[in-house]
């Protein structure tokens, strides 16, 4: 039986997009081009980043459905 993950994994795939992450210990221990890893590092990198942006604007990271919702939202923590 395949896995919902590695079912998403063949779905992105097979529209064309590649699904880039680390290997973790209880998965099949494959070779990342440099590429890859190099794209990793730069997003830990930039979603430390925007953690740390948070943080100080004590912004809330929160789901609106609607654009009026989250430009009230936006601008009440500003």
């Amino acid at each position: 039986m395949i896995k919902a993950t590695q079912q998403l994994f063949q779905l992105l795939f097979d529209n064309g997009l590649q699904l880039i992450t680390r290997v973790r210990t209880n998965m099949k221990n494959k070779l990342l081009p440099l590429i890859d890893k190099v794209y990793l590092r730069k997003r830990a990198i930039i979603e430390t980043v925007n953690d740390q942006l948070k943080n100080i604007s004590q912004i809330e990271h929160s789901r609106h459905r609607c654009l009026p919702n989250f430009l009230f939202n936006l601008i009440a923590q500003i």
